[in-house]
């Protein structure tokens, strides 16, 4: 294989990841339902072993589960999981806010403006999948921002749970776009390069989606 053909193929696999992963996080895929390998592969128009490739990472992100001579399926979601995930979450989340802060740029200012741009154009008539991947882009973009790829990868991991966990309870959130803009301010310190307040507000945003969980259960 050559470094092109190398190139491609981790490109096709990455695809494929994000794409399982976004719908397995949004419960596009249901918990327990099956993944059919050779069906995605065809709709997504590529072989099957970028699509085992991807899988696979989703597997070890405890997304999905495969069993021998059965297949594989989307994972449960377990409420109880909530608190342990905020209780991570809470300590990690300002560290990653502070970093961004810390080591903001003209690109990382111009990535929270952009962000910034496109939730002054979610309203109340948005779709909770707009809303939804609103949500999962900001917080990305904070964890890349931090630079730190050891700590972007854990809270990618967890807000992926966490995301689960929000879209099992979605349709009895009503305030679920006041949620999300609750990240303008964020978005706002870590482009001024405010590490205190960049803290403050991830730390009151974890408490925050926590609190709306359970308050919908």
């Amino acid at each position: 294989m050559t470094a092109a053909e190398a190139h491609g193929h981790r490109s096709l696999a990455e695809h494929s990841y994000a794409v399982l992963r976004d719908r397995l996080i949004m419960l596009d895929i249901r918990p327990g339902d099956p993944v059919n390998e050779a069906a995605l592969a065809e709709e997504l128009g590529i072989g099957r072993t970028p699509v085992r490739e991807a899988l696979k990472r989703l597997e070890a992100e405890h997304l999905v589960v495969s069993y021998p001579r059965r297949g594989t399926f989307a994972t449960g979601v377990d409420i109880t999981d909530l608190a342990e995930i905020a209780e991570v979450r809470i300590h990690l989340e300002p560290v990653a806010a502070r970093r961004a802060a810390r080591n903001t740029t003209a690109e990382v200012r111009s990535g929270a403006e952009h962000l910034l741009e496109r939730l002054g154009s979610l309203g109340a008539d948005s779709t909770r999948r707009e809303l939804l991947a609103a949500d999962l882009d900001i917080h990305r973009f904070v964890y890349r921002a931090s630079g730190s790829a050891h700590l972007a990868d854990v809270l990618v991991r967890l807000d992926n749970l966490a995301t689960r966990i929000w879209s099992l309870v979605l349709d009895r959130l009503p305030h679920l776009a006041g949620h999300v803009h609750e990240h303008e301010d964020l978005l706002r310190a870590i482009a001024a390069g405010d590490e205190e307040a960049a803290a403050r507000i991830a730390v009151e945003h974890v408490r925050s989606f926590e609190q709306r969980v359970r308050e919908s259960l």
